[in-house]
């Protein structure tokens, strides 16, 4: 059977190439890997090896009971991911997080991957897939080559694959003391599906005001790689510190303008300032700091913006950040098995769907190979259920945000799995029991969707 079958091309040798190939290969169904690496270079690669690691060794957190990285490990090894099984070969002595050698883990992924019979690595850079091309996962992670970037703008219709992207920190619902914040919009204004309570709003003195200005403009900035210095800012999206830096009531009259807005702890006590938070997921468990995409270092992060009020507990899904990156806007571009909807021979992978992270790329991949492989067989591709990492990461990426209204906001940013992806547990659960009942709920539900996916796993 696997003579008849043609073979499934994969663009990128990165985590999430390697995985989706090895994944489509266990299969059954032959597979050409393309890696344009060491015939053309990023300016962050320094060998041809795949899934070569660029920045840290670590694969974060390895506790499958209490951290939805960790769960996302345990159940890409329960699906016999090629990423977690040399993971695991090449670790090291990390505490509860899993670090690996970093050239013994990238040189076991090509070593399994060259040596595997229906997986074939050709070392070219692939600009346009040729039409004749009916099954193709493009995999080529955040430093896309100029060319298929160009490719992907025509495929797509989007203006700006290539920016630097400030993101604003998310922020945990449960961690908000609510003592201090309160739900209200602007002039309780409802908007487009609201109810005129849609914020949280976090209120600050003229003092509390001022000492927030001093630590953003004296906070520890981020600095730009060379080849990122010539990228602009998105859609004008400038970080706080920089607005912050423009005048010190640029803030107040900006994202933090307390016009609009009551305490309802404090009657007639106007904020001189507030921050508000947006609802960013349709779970309602993750809120976004609204205006404050920033470079600031992650650590300096966590210690100014726990000074605002009603913030001082606050838990962080992600951190904001500033960096060049390759994403498709996927809720609008993608459909549920991560096909372009234009063009549905595409399929993508890793990072390029708006996911971060080595191990959540590996994830993707390993998902967008099994699609594949499925569909090469005739099948409909089965997803996971979205109480599992899998499926809350695959859920986050194909339409877990949501819309904004905002001018020039691009609502949909790359994150993390975290446990504000994944549907709350039954109600009753213990606070300190939440999250593991929510990773034992996913790995009972990945067992069964994993026996029922896979009717063709290769002998």
């Amino acid at each position: 059977m696997m003579r008849n079958l043609r073979p499934i091309h994969v663009i990128g040798g990165g985590l999430a190439g390697a995985e989706a190939a090895w994944q489509i290969a266990r299969q059954g169904v032959p597979v050409v890997l393309h890696e344009m690496r060491p015939a053309r270079s990023t300016p962050v690669h320094k060998t041809a090896q795949l899934a070569e690691l660029v920045c840290s060794n670590s694969f974060r957190s390895d506790d499958a009971q209490a951290s939805a990285i960790g769960l996302l490990h345990e159940e890409m090894r329960r699906l016999g991911s090629l990423v977690m099984h040399t993971a695991d070969a090449a670790k090291l002595p990390a505490g509860s997080a899993l670090a690996v050698d970093r050239e013994g883990f990238a040189g076991a992924i090509t070593a399994a991957i060259e040596a595997a019979p229906i997986i074939a690595v050709h070392r070219e850079e692939v600009g346009a897939p040729p039409p004749d091309w009916d099954s193709v996962i493009v995999a080529t992670g955040p430093l896309t080559s100029p060319a298929l970037a160009e490719t992907l703008r025509t495929l797509t219709g989007e203006d700006a694959l290539a920016f630097f992207d400030a993101i604003a920190p998310i922020v945990h619902r449960d961690s908000v003391d609510f003592d201090i914040a309160w739900f209200q919009s602007r002039y309780d204004k409802a908007g487009p599906a609201g109810s005129g309570a849609d914020y949280i709003n976090c209120p600050l003195t003229r003092a509390q005001y001022e000492d927030f200005v001093d630590a953003l403009l004296a906070g520890e900035k981020v600095a730009f790689h060379d080849f990122e210095t010539a990228t602009p800012y998105f859609d004008g999206c400038l970080p706080i510190e920089v607005m912050a830096e423009r005048g010190r009531e640029t803030l107040r009259h900006g994202p933090m303008k307390p016009f609009g807005l009551r305490n309802p702890h404090r009657p007639g006590d106007k904020p001189y300032a507030v921050v508000q938070l947006r609802q960013d997921n349709k779970l309602g468990t993750l809120f976004n700091m609204v205006g404050f995409q920033t470079k600031l270092k992650h650590g300096e992060q966590v210690r100014i913006f726990r000074s605002i009020p009603g913030l001082a507990g606050a838990e962080f899904a992600r951190l904001g950040g500033l960096h060049r990156n390759t994403f498709l806007n996927s809720p609008k571009l993608l459909d549920a098995t991560l096909r372009l909807k234009t063009a549905p021979r595409l399929r993508f992978a890793g990072q390029i769907t708006g996911c971060e992270g080595y191990v959540e790329s590996a994830a993707i991949g390993l998902l967008v190979g099994r699609f594949a492989a499925a569909e090469r067989h005739g099948q409909t591709p089965l997803l996971p259920p979205p109480t599992t990492a899998h499926g809350a990461l695959l859920n986050h990426i194909t339409g877990g945000h949501i819309e904004t209204i905002d001018a020039g906001a691009r609502s949909f940013q790359p994150m993390n799995v975290n446990f504000g992806l994944f549907p709350p547990p039954a109600a009753g659960t213990p606070r300190g029991a939440r999250k593991a009942a929510v990773c034992a709920r996913a790995l009972a539900d990945l067992e069964t969707w994993a026996i029922s996916d896979l009717p063709h796993a290769a002998e």
